[in-house]
C-alpha cells in the first residue's frame, strides 16, 4: 500500500455508506471514530437482545455470555472464549491462566497502550520492554532477541493498530526459547494473518471490546480465547475471585466477568464486523490509491495479512504542521503514544536508561487519520487533498 492510482473523489459508494453521505464534505467536521452509524446499523437488534436479556433477569455471565463466547470462539476459531471486564483484565488473567508471576520477565513493545505493560505488574510479572519496526508499529523477532534476560518466561505480540505481528517468526523464537506467547488482539478484532485469525496464532488471546473497537460493547468487556482447555478453565476460575462455585476459594483471584447486556450487543456488532472491517480495508486503499504515500509515510503490513484497521496511522516528520493543517479544515487526527510506556512515570523501575529508537521514531512522527465506517471516498479525496495543500505551503 505504497501508491497506486488516484481514487475517483466521491463517484462511488464504499460498502455500507448511504448515498445521501456522498455530497460536498469540504465543510463538513471528518472525525476520527464515528461509532453511532455502526450503532445505529445494529440498533434494533441490540434492542431486541437487550430486552430478552432484561427479561431473562441473567445481568452477570449466564446464557448470554455463554452464546456470545460460543459464537466468537467459532469466529475466531478456536476452542475457547472467556468473557472478562476489561481488556486489561484479560491480559492480567490470561498471564496468570499461563503460568507468569513473580520472578518472571514479560517482554512487551513499549509503543502501544499503557495497560498491556500494566497488566503485567498486576500480574506479578516484570515487563520488559523491546523496540518496534517503525513501518508495522510492532515488534519483530530480531528485537524481541535483543531484550531477552535470563529470567524471560513469556513474550506479548500487540497487532496495532489492526495490523497482525509478525506471529511465525515470534513462534518460532518461542517455541525455540521455551516462552509462553501471548497476544494482545484489542486493536485487531477480525485480522487474518496467513488465513488465521488474530486471536488463534499464539498460546492465548486478549481483546478489548471498548466502544471504539472494531468489535465493540457500550461499556467496558474483555475476552480471552485459547486453544488451552487447562489456560480457559484457570481464566474461568481466576475471573470469579477465584472460586468455581462461590463457596470454595482455590486462589486469590479478580472480580472480572463480562455482563449480560454487553454480551448482547457484542453478538449483534459480531454479525457486522466483517463487514465493517471490510470499509475499513477499502478507505486504507482509497487513501493509497488518492496519492496519500507520496506525501507521508503509509503503514506496512507484513506478507499474509488481512489487517482490520483499528485505526490508519501514518508518519511524517511535519506531524504537527499537518495535524494543524488538518484541524482547520474540521478534520480530526490523533497522535498516538507520544510518550511511550518505557517513558512513562510509573514504568521507571523497569525501563530506567532503555534507548529503543524504532519506538521513539514512531512516537514522535505517527498520526491517525480517520477510517470510520462512515467515512466515503470524498472524505478520502478531502483528507489527502488538505494534507497536500499543508505540505506544499511550507
Amino acid at each position: 500500500m505504497r501508491g497506486g492510482g488516484r481514487a475517483e473523489s466521491g463517484s462511488r459508494r464504499l460498502p455500507g455508506v448511504d448515498a445521501g453521505q456522498q455530497g460536498s464534505v469540504a465543510t463538513v467536521p471528518i472525525p476520527l471514530f464515528d461509532t453511532s452509524s455502526q450503532l445505529a446499523e445494529i440498533r434494533s437488534e441490540v434492542d431486541r437482545r437487550i430486552g430478552a436479556v432484561l427479561d431473562s433477569g441473567h445481568f452477570i455471565l449466564g446464557p448470554e455470555v455463554e452464546l456470545f463466547e460460543r459464537e466468537f470462539a467459532r469466529y475466531l476459531g478456536v476452542d475457547h472464549v472467556v468473557g472478562v471486564a476489561n481488556g486489561t483484565d484479560a491480559i492480567t488473567i490470561a498471564l496468570r491462566a499461563l503460568g507468569i508471576g513473580p520472578g518472571d520477565d514479560v517482554i512487551v513493545p513499549s509503543f502501544t497502550f499503557y495497560a498491556t505493560a500494566e497488566a503485567v505488574v498486576t500480574a506479578g510479572a516484570r515487563p520488559v520492554f523491546c523496540d518496534i519496526d517503525p513501518e508495522t508499529f510492532c515488534i519483530s523477532a530480531d528485537a524481541v532477541e535483543r531484550a531477552l534476560t535470563p529470567a524471560t518466561r513469556a513474550l506479548v505480540a500487540v497487532h496495532l493498530f489492526g495490523t497482525p505481528a509478525p506471529m511465525d517468526e515470534l513462534r518460532a523464537l518461542a517455541l525455540d526459547r521455551g516462552l509462553v506467547l501471548l497476544e494482545d488482539a484489542a486493536q485487531a478484532t477480525g485480522a487474518r494473518l496467513d488465513g488465521k485469525r488474530a486471536g488463534a496464532l499464539a498460546n492465548a488471546a486478549t481483546f478489548s471490546f471498548f466502544p471504539s473497537k472494531n468489535l465493540f460493547c457500550l461499556g467496558d468487556g474483555g475476552a480471552i480465547a485459547t486453544g488451552d482447555s487447562e489456560v480457559a478453565d484457570r481464566a474461568r476460575l481466576l475471573r470469579l475471585h477465584g472460586s468455581r462455585d462461590k463457596e470454595t476459594y482455590e486462589e486469590v483471584g479478580y472480580n472480572s466477568r463480562l455482563d449480560a447486556l454487553q454480551a448482547a450487543v457484542l453478538r449483534a456488532s459480531l454479525e457486522r464486523l466483517d463487514g465493517w472491517n471490510a470499509t475499513r480495508r477499502t478507505i486504507a486503499e482509497a487513501y493509497a490509491r488518492e496519492g496519500l504515500g507520496e506525501l507521508v509515510e503509509l503503514p506496512r503490513y507484513p506478507d499474509g495479512a488481512e489487517p482490520a484497521p483499528h485505526m490508519y496511522v501514518v508518519r511524517s516528520e511535519r506531524r504537527r504542521q499537518v495535524a494543524s493543517a488538518l484541524a482547520s479544515e474540521g478534520i480530526e487526527t490523533r497522535a498516538l503514544y507520544e510518550r511511550p510506556i518505557h517513558r512513562q512515570a510509573a514504568m521507571v523501575p523497569y525501563a530506567s536508561g532503555l534507548d529503543l529508537p524504532g519506538t521513539d521514531l514512531a512516537s514522535r512522527t505517527n498520526l491517525a487519520l480517520p477510517i470510520a465506517t462512515a467515512r466515503t471516498l470524498a472524505d478520502v479525496h478531502t483528507v489527502v487533498e488538505a494534507l497536500r495543500q499543508a505540505l506544499n505551503s511550507a
